[in-house]
This record gives structure tokens, sequence and C-alpha cells, in this order.
């Protein structure tokens, strides 16, 4: 057992306080003032801010390697569009020295996975930042079936004269899921009946989660109209969604929140760190998570490595509380709503008694400019520690 001591603990589910963390067997045992047991390892972090380890709910660590160029860029299949059979889990290299880096900057666990080239991508993982062989590092996989509007498929797939239009991306997307269901159908007519049962199909057993509701759509759209295409067909086939950058989502918020409420649409927004460097990101603000705070939206932070280093997470919340997001909300955004956003706030996300012992460990508070990541608690152990 560990005990870290004399901390400025901020649990996120409850009031901060001074005080001390025991963790145990990878888990938090108790949390509270003076806390003492017989042969614990005793760990003293006075004048420090204890935070829950950061969630980013979107990126694609691991998938695009840092400063390898092709021979480490795994993120986008463009062989075809339509690929929900591709798991991250088989590109991701977990010794990209971004993950330690994520660590470096108190980033505890990601949701990674393919880029946006395709219609539907493939499959998201939830996983920790450290553990140093996937499998050892995985929450929950699937978490998510990626998919994409607007320009980034239409780019890729015009000179194959594949698509060029918002029309023939949504109606890929639709024909997908109408095979999907009709396959799904079939299997639940022929039941135990095998000489009933339709041939296997790869790519759409891949996809019964996603219809079945048991795994939501992870959507890339950037663009208001786009945002507004996702939540049109999401209602059509009753599917679970996030919508994932929604950098337009702040201008038309209004026209939106209660399709969102009803959908129970999880809002992720980014990266809110970078150019405009194409036409749907001409909106881009840093005003947009304030706007979606003050209309009652719940939503969480993303850097989208590697567009923004993924140790840069918490600097992203920090800009957003110089444009007036409240502070306790900017610290929602990269741990409790990431986390029950995307599906593991029974794990990660808050610091309570039997969830993961996931700390990040600052020399001040996290969102002052001048103050830096000092220590880095994963399952219980110190996986960085510059005190």
């Amino acid at each position: 057992m560990k005990v870290f001591k004399n901390g400025n603990v901020i649990p996120v589910a409850g009031e901060a306080f001074i005080g001390d963390i025991a963790v145990d067997n990878g888990k938090i045992a108790a949390i509270g003032a003076n806390l003492e047991y017989p042969e614990a390892e005793y760990i003293n972090l006075s004048g420090c801010t204890l935070i829950p380890g950061i969630i980013d709910a979107h990126c694609h660590i691991g998938m695009f390697e840092d400063g390898m160029g092709f021979e480490g860029d795994d993120g986008n299949e463009r062989s075809n569009p339509v690929t929900p059979e591709l798991r991250a889990i088989d590109a991701i290299n977990p010794y990209d020295k971004c993950f330690k880096e994520a660590c470096m900057g108190g980033v505890t666990s990601v949701v990674t996975g393919p880029g946006s080239a395709n219609v539907i991508g493939g499959q998201f993982v939830a996983m920790k930042t450290a553990g140093g062989r996937v499998e050892d590092m995985v929450i929950r996989e699937p978490i998510a079936m990626k998919a994409a509007f607007g320009e980034n498929p239409k780019r890729v797939y015009s000179g194959s004269k594949t698509f060029y239009t918002r029309m023939s991306i949504a109606s890929t997307l639709r024909k997908t899921i109408i095979e999907t269901l009709d396959y799904d159908r079939k299997l639940k007519e022929a039941g135990e009946d095998e000489s009933k049962r339709p041939p296997y199909n790869f790519k759409l057993e891949s996809m019964l989660p996603v219809v079945r509701r048991e795994l939501p759509l992870k959507i890339h759209a950037h663009r208001a109209d786009d945002i507004l295409t996702a939540i049109r067909i999401a209602k059509e086939f009753d599917l679970r969604i996030t919508l994932d950058h929604f950098t337009e989502g702040y201008l038309i918020i209004n026209r939106i929140k209660d399709d969102l409420r009803q959908l129970g649409a999880g809002v992720i927004i980014g990266p809110l760190l970078s150019d405009r460097s194409k036409i749907e990101l001409r909106n881009l603000s840093m005003i947009a998570p304030r706007t979606l705070y003050e209309n009652g939206i719940k939503f969480a932070m993303m850097t989208d490595h590697p567009v923004i280093p993924e140790q840069y997470l918490s600097v992203c919340a920090a800009l957003a509380v110089r444009e007036g997001l409240p502070e306790k909300a900017a610290l929602e955004s990269i741990t409790i709503n990431a986390a029950e956003i995307v599906g593991i706030a029974d794990r990660v996300g808050s610091l309570e008694v039997g969830k993961d012992a996931d700390i990040a460990v600052f020399y001040g508070h996290p969102f002052d400019f001048r103050t830096r990541c000092v220590m880095t608690i994963v399952n219980g152990e110190i996986v960085f520690d510059e005190l």
C-alpha cells in the first residue's frame, strides 16, 4: 500500500481538501486526512495539487507515431471507405514515446483509434498511457466505432471517384447501417438453426454492436451542416453517438441542444489550440467551451493528438478558463465528463474509493501556466516522478 500525504486534493467528485490518498492493488483504498496504515509506503506531497488522472476522450496516440513518417503512419486505411472491422489495438505502438510524454503531462487515460479518412474507420479503444503492452493497458475495447463526415472523406476519396459530395458520404453510412440491420434480422430469425443463418460477413459483424446500441458511433463532424447530418442519421436509426470536434457546434447550440439531450449524445470538442488549417475550421474559437457550458451542455475536451501533443490537454483547458469557462467546468471536461461521455467513469475520472488509482500531481494548480506535472500515478504505480 502507498499513501500520498498532505496534498491539496481536488477529487472532482467532491470538495477540495488538504489530505491523503491511500492506494492498494491498483485501486484507491481511502481518501481523507491523517490516513495511517501499518507498513504502508508514505509519500509526502505537501504543496502539491492532486487531481484525477487526465483523460483525453479523442486522440490518435500510438496510431501516428511520433517522428516516424510513413513507417509509423497507421491511423488511416485508405483502401476502402467502409472499414468497421479494423481495430485500433492492432495498430497502436505502446512504445511510441508520446505515451511517456502523456504521462509527463498527467494524462493517464486516452481514447485512441483511426483517423477520419473513411466514412466508417474502425474501432477505438480506451486505454491507459502506461503498461508496456497494449493488452495490459486496455480499459475497454472496443469503446466506439469511428465515423466521419465532411471534408476529410471527400478529400481522400475524390480522386478515386468513390464520392465527391456530402450526400454520398451520408448515403454510404446509411447503406452500411441498413445492410447491418438486415443482417441482424436474418441472424435473429435463424436463431440456432445454422442452415438458415446468412453467410458470415466480417464487416457487418463488426457493425452489429452499433445497430444494437451496444457501441456508439464516434462521429467526426466539424461543420454545422455535418453536425446536423449526424443528428439526423442518429435519430433515423436510433443510434448512440458522440459528436467529436464539434467545431461549429457552439454557433448552433440553441437549435440543437434539445436534440442532443433527446439522443443522449456526447460532445467532445477540439482540438482548440491549433491553426485553421482547413476550411472546416474557419470558425474555430476558444469561446466554444464557455458557450456550451452556458447552454447546459456537458462536454469533454480533446487533443486530437498528434494535432496537439497529448501532454498539453491541461493547457487547452486552462486557455478555455481564460476565455470565460469556469475552472471547475474546465477540470471536469478533462476528467469526469470525458470518462462519462466515453463510458469508463466506473473506473476513472474522479478520485473515489474503489476507482483506479490514477492521479496527476502538479506543483501548483494545473491551470496555472507556470505549473507543471511533477508526478503521475497509473493503477497505483508511479510512472513519472520529478519530485
